[in-house]
């Protein structure tokens, strides 16, 4: 029997060759990526292995219970709403993210959505390709990005690298987050404020917060109405933030001119989603985050925390105190 069983419970990588030789590092292991499809796979999986990784699998109260030797839990990824983070303190559980493997992805995800809501860019490739030749064609119309105002929900480490790109263009910066302070803001440039503020003044919106039960449905009907019915929503942080049947009603009855989002209250999206029946709405597969870099990283640095743990050592980025 081998000293240490690592297990992943799902993935969407194309293989796990960057795990594997990271957990050589350890003397004795048996490795197992799995696909687990129901809770019921997950927890015949993990009841025995001292390190899990997880992607989307969701490791509830029962499936960390069932957990009889685990360590460590590594998420792909830095959000941990799928994960019962209090339930794996208690059984003195590790639950570790990946918080800087995609700053940059993310940032320029946003940004080259913002700027393709500006300019219409799908609008006129439509026009164009329909033999509709010309910016006349654009029913909404186009305003130059220099000195309108960009409203940033969170302040992290993505949402900064942001702000520092955002910069460039001779915007004006408008932050809400209330774990943040006024001095940290104007140290990057940027005036914090309250959330109907930044609602009623920004041109466009990017929301970076992590899913929390207060940021849950934090933009409904009641935020998209103070909004500019010339502003533009942009969502790379998680869907759920964003109250969708409020979103759908506020698109389609102009309440706001646009949004481009990258996450969705439930993952992937159905077919019959009202949101795909808009012309005013871009949407990504929760691709803000990957590139052939992010992806090594991301892989590398959720392996390298479970071969941490299980030497001994700390983990490089808990998100909970054992």
């Amino acid at each position: 029997m081998s000293k240490f069983k690592v297990v992943i419970c799902d993935y969407e990588f194309p293989n796990v060759d960057n795990e594997r030789r990271v957990l050589k590092q350890l003397d004795d292991v048996e490795f197992i990526p799995a696909q687990c499809k129901t809770e019921e796979e997950v927890i015949e999986l993990t009841k025995d292995a001292d390190g899990v990784i997880n992607q989307y699998s969701k490791l509830n109260e029962r499936v960390i219970n069932s957990m009889q030797k685990c360590k460590v839990i590594s998420t792909y990824g830095i959000g941990v709403d799928k994960i019962d983070v209090q339930a794996a303190t208690k059984k003195g559980i590790y639950v570790c993210n990946v918080p800087d493997y995609c700053i940059n992805e993310v940032a320029d995800h946003a940004i080259t959505m913002l700027l393709t809501l500006s300019r219409q860019l799908l609008a006129m490739d439509r026009n164009t390709k329909s033999g509709m030749w010309g910016y006349k064609h654009v029913k909404t119309p186009i305003y130059r990005i220099e000195g309108k105002t960009v409203g940033v929900l969170g302040f992290g480490k993505i949402p900064k690298n942001l702000v520092k790109k955002l910069q460039a263009f001779d915007v004006n910066i408008l932050v809400y987050d209330p774990y943040v302070d006024k001095e940290t803001a104007e140290k990057f440039g940027v005036k914090k404020v309250e959330l109907n503020e930044l609602l009623e003044n920004s041109d466009f919106i990017s929301i970076h917060t992590p899913l929390t039960p207060e940021t849950r449905h934090m933009i409904g009907e009641e935020q998209f109405k103070k909004m500019k019915p010339t502003a533009y929503l942009i969502n790379v942080g998680r869907g759920p933030i964003v109250d969708e049947k409020a979103l759908y009603k506020a698109l389609k009855e102009g309440w706001i001119a646009g949004a481009a989002v990258d996450v969705l209250e439930t993952e992937p999206i159905s077919s019959d989603n009202p949101l795909l029946s808009l012309e005013n709405i871009i949407i990504t597969p929760h691709a803000a985050w990957h590139s052939l870099e992010s992806l090594a990283e991301l892989q590398t640095k959720a392996a390298e925390e479970i071969v941490r743990v299980l030497k001994g050592e700390k983990p490089r980025s808990p998100v909970n105190q054992l």
